[in-house]
């Protein structure tokens, strides 16, 4: 019997040993292998062949021990070690390391696996994807890239082919503007000579006539129906872009004066003052005598001039004179910038300002945006006041927002903040008043170029632009007990039933550790402590095969007794 049980035990001990070696050289083999997590077996005694079970002290004995024969050892459990594997720099921006608990989540051809594994690549698709192909799980984005939690899908980050623009929120307008200037009290005046209403027994014409029946001199019409007028006048110097008017059968005069004030952006209303000469607002109308008259805005960069050939019809001159009686004045700056729309389209802007008021402790500028890229046919956008105190400081500078409309267009309409704080009130006679644009945030369209992955796992797409953007984000996975996990082979764990399900976190939240990009977490093997517990599992092997050689030569004995 009892050498019978030592042949088990020392056969049990054998294949203990065996399975201890062959977990270390999965170790030893694994020492190159990133994300790789070392294993050891862990033994437990057999049950015990029990030869007395002891007796207690008496008066005349003070009793006995148990005496037990152990049966061997068995495997209790083949441990991973999760600890955390040394982490290293790499050459690509995808390669990623956790740093902490925590698996990468993949969708393989069986489902979700769960990975240490950080050696990622982006295949033909524009997917982060491992080496055998399984794909990055983790947040997506919407289509103004905010981040989709809901649900878990695959990381796409197509580079050099996704496009975006991103169009201008706020304007910042630097310079100074000099308080001690000319104040601004008139604008251009312009009128035509007064004509006549050839379809009202050639009295004067008033706003309702109609385009076609105005006339210079008795007979001779102006304009026709069926023509296309075009307006190019010139303003501070500078002709403004120019815009049409079909003239049709119901097209009066107070449409044609309202086209000319549309392309001159001529602006009123908004506590503008009244014209110092005229006593009138600025615009364009129609006088009681018949005449077309142009009342322009303050500001010598707002000066209008019109001359014969700035009135076009179909490409032949219009023969519409205009007399100037009065010429803007006022202490004025001009600055002219481009926005973007969001198709990156450019909008350009211009912004120029006047000399409105002064008092003992203040200065009020005035302020006029213009554009020819607004689509709802005025360049006139809007107008302000700035207001600075006695130490040229801004107090006060309303309203801070314009419009651009581009309906037209099959971008956005535009809402932009406007900040002038930092314009300066002080400024000397030789240096005059200056505008300058020192901040927009729009951009032209640009491709993604490149991307950044942050420690939470944000994926930030750099255009060629400048723009930024969040691409997505990678998620991990913790588990109740990852010694549960199953291993499935390319680096990969499935869930196992007492490993628990997955606890979906983002990267830094709930012990999930954090993610560090250009990256990549080694084997966690030690290569020397493997090549010692593989010269202790050989010696206990030898021990027990010599057991085993023993046992044989005594019933050697045995049998020569038997002879």
């Amino acid at each position: 019997m009892g050498l019978t049980s030592a042949l088990n035990t020392s056969l049990g001990g054998l294949s203990l040993n065996e399975t201890s070696i062959d977990v270390l050289g999965n170790n030893i083999a694994n020492a190159g292998t990133n994300g790789f997590k070392a294993s050891n077996v862990l033994f437990t005694t057999q049950l015990s062949r029990t030869l007395s079970v002891g007796s207690r002290p008496t008066t005349s004995n003070g009793g006995t021990n148990p005496r037990q024969v152990g049966l061997g050892a068995l495997s209790a459990s083949i441990r991973k070690d999760f600890t955390q594997g040394s982490v290293t720099n790499s050459t690509s921006p995808s390669d990623l390391a956790i740093q902490g608990d925590g698996f990468f989540i993949l969708d393989g051809p069986d489902g979700q696996v769960y990975s240490r594994n950080g050696n990622f690549e982006l295949n033909s698709q524009s997917l982060l994807t491992n080496q055998s192909g399984f794909k990055v799980q983790g947040y997506g984005v919407d289509e103004d890239f905010n981040l989709v939690t809901t649900t878990l899908a695959d990381i796409e980050i197509p580079l050099g082919d996704l496009n975006v623009a991103q169009a201008t929120q706020n304007v910042q307008i630097g310079g100074a503007l000099l308080p001690t200037g000319v104040l601004g009290t008139q604008g251009s005046i312009l009128s035509t000579a007064n004509l006549t209403d050839a379809g009202n027994a050639n009295a004067a014409i008033t706003g309702a006539t109609l385009l076609s029946d105005v006339e210079a001199s008795i007979g001779t019409p102006l304009f026709t129906v069926g023509e296309t007028l075009e307006f190019t006048p010139n303003k501070g110097g500078r002709s403004l872009d120019p815009l049409t008017l079909l003239v049709t059968g119901t097209t009066t005069a107070a449409d044609f004066a309202d086209f000319l004030d549309r392309t001159l952006g001529i602006q009123n209303g908004s506590g503008i003052p009244n014209d110092a000469t005229t006593g009138a607002q600025p615009g364009v109308s129609v006088t009681a005598g018949g005449a077309f008259q142009v009342v322009g805005n303050t500001g010598t960069v707002n000066d209008i001039a019109i001359t014969i050939g700035n009135i076009t019809s179909d490409g032949a001159t219009v023969s519409l004179p205009f007399t100037k009686t009065e010429t803007s004045n006022g202490e004025s700056a001009i600055t002219d910038f481009v926005i973007f729309d969001s198709l990156g389209e450019p909008v350009t802007m211009k912004m120029t300002s006047v000399l409105e008021s002064r008092s003992s402790n203040n200065t009020v500028f005035r302020y006029f945006m213009e554009s020819a890229d607004d689509n709802d046919g005025d360049i006139a956008v809007s107008t302000g006041t700035i207001t600075f105190d006695s130490n040229g400081n801004v107090t006060d500078f309303t309203p801070n927002t314009f419009g651009i409309s581009r309906v037209n267009t099959a971008a956005d309409e535009m809402d932009v903040t406007i900040d002038l704080s930092d314009i300066s009130g002080i400024s000397s006679a030789s240096a005059g008043s200056t505008l300058k644009l020192t901040l927009q945030d729009g951009s032209d369209p640009g491709t993604l170029a490149s991307f950044v992955i942050d420690e939470t796992g944000i994926i930030n797409g750099v255009f060629d632009n400048g723009i930024i953007r969040t691409l997505g984000q990678v998620t991990l996975a913790r588990f109740s007990n990852p010694q549960g996990l199953l291993e499935f082979g390319n680096s990969t764990f499935q869930e196992g039933v007492s490993s628990g399900p997955p606890f979906l976190v983002t990267p830094g939240n709930f012990g999930a550790g954090t993610i560090r990009a250009g990256s990549i977490e080694l084997s966690n093997t030690d290569v020397g402590r493997s090549l010692v517990d593989l010269i202790v599992a050989s010696t206990n092997y030898r021990g027990n095969a010599r057991v085993i050689s023993s046992v044989q030569q005594l019933v050697d004995e045995l049998l020569v007794l038997g002879r």
